[in-house]
């Protein structure tokens, strides 16, 4: 007896270590960043535009690209990828050619490596659509990104509410447009959330694909017509081709990670409470 627990206890204290060892090493990636950059974080550098090459002031104009950018992207993305993901689960059949086409072709799409997508958005969206460098031609390009994630991951959560939601509905004479709307939306809710957070951490952490095509000034943009330089490809910049800019560095990545997580939080927050709203009105 003895002898079973000790090997059913194996496969527990292994998850354990894996847990641990994971959160430890966030853990330390936080602390290095933070204590290598909090230093040199203030009101001037979040709020002032950068100087000497980006080894003073500070990163407002990044700030202001990043999150026209962010929105961009997502404003594009996530409609396309709920409405894709939707037609999927009722529309099609999961052993139907075209279905099967569209999700190969999904699956194919999130392989893509990044600068791939950025050579293309730099030909497609900067040269033939005569975008150039702007934050326009960034936003299309992530959503271009952006979209197979989120389609897959909206279509999972969707496939993932019970059946017996829709009999139940179907039973009480609901048409299957209220259903989706009452019932399977709301219920998916947390999952599509999870999803969406996943896209705006690939989102705001990516390089590649903005260097060619949002462009590489460091100027405070007007509008999303103009060029404009996000936080990341500053990140890249500061740490690798101006000499003396790894305290920009790292302060400019504690700002990003902080605004991942006031992202995150901000879209979970909002997705859960439409969903309660929803189905607090579809209970009562």
């Amino acid at each position: 007896m003895n002898n079973h627990r000790w090997k059913e206890s194996i496969p527990t204290a292994a998850m354990w270590s894996i847990a641990i060892l994971i959160t430890a090493l966030l853990a330390w990636i936080l602390c290095d960043i933070a204590w290598r950059g909090f230093s040199h974080v203030s009101w001037d550098f979040l709020t002032s535009e950068p100087r000497d090459a980006g080894r003073q002031g500070g990163i407002a104009p990044m700030i202001v690209s990043t999150l026209l950018i962010l929105c961009v992207s997502l404003s594009i993305a996530f409609p396309l990828s709920l409405g894709t993901a939707i037609w999927l689960v009722e529309q099609t059949r999961q052993t139907s050619l075209g279905g099967r086409a569209i999700r190969m072709s999904l699956d194919a799409l999130a392989a893509v490596p990044s600068i791939v997508f950025g050579l293309f958005g730099n030909a497609f969206f900067c040269v033939l659509l005569g975008m150039e460098y702007s934050i326009l031609s960034g936003g299309l390009t992530l959503a271009c990104m952006l979209l197979p994630i989120l389609t897959r991951v909206t279509e999972e959560a969707l496939r993932s509410v019970p059946t017996e939601f829709q009999h139940a509905s179907a039973a009480a004479g609901l048409t299957k447009t209220t259903t989706l709307l009452y019932i399977t939306l709301p219920t998916a809710g947390p999952t599509i959330a999870a999803g969406a957070v996943l896209g705006i951490g690939r989102a705001l952490a990516e390089t590649a694909a903005l260097i060619f095509t949002a462009g590489y000034v460091t100027r405070m943009p007007g509008s999303v017509w103009d060029s404009g330089r996000s936080l990341s490809v500053h990140i890249y910049d500061m740490a690798m081709n101006v000499p003396g800019g790894n305290s920009q560095a790292y302060a400019t990545a504690l700002v990003l990670i902080v605004m991942l997580l006031i992202v995150n939080m901000t879209v979970v927050s909002l997705i859960r409470l439409g969903s309660n709203r929803i189905s607090g009105r579809n209970a009562r």
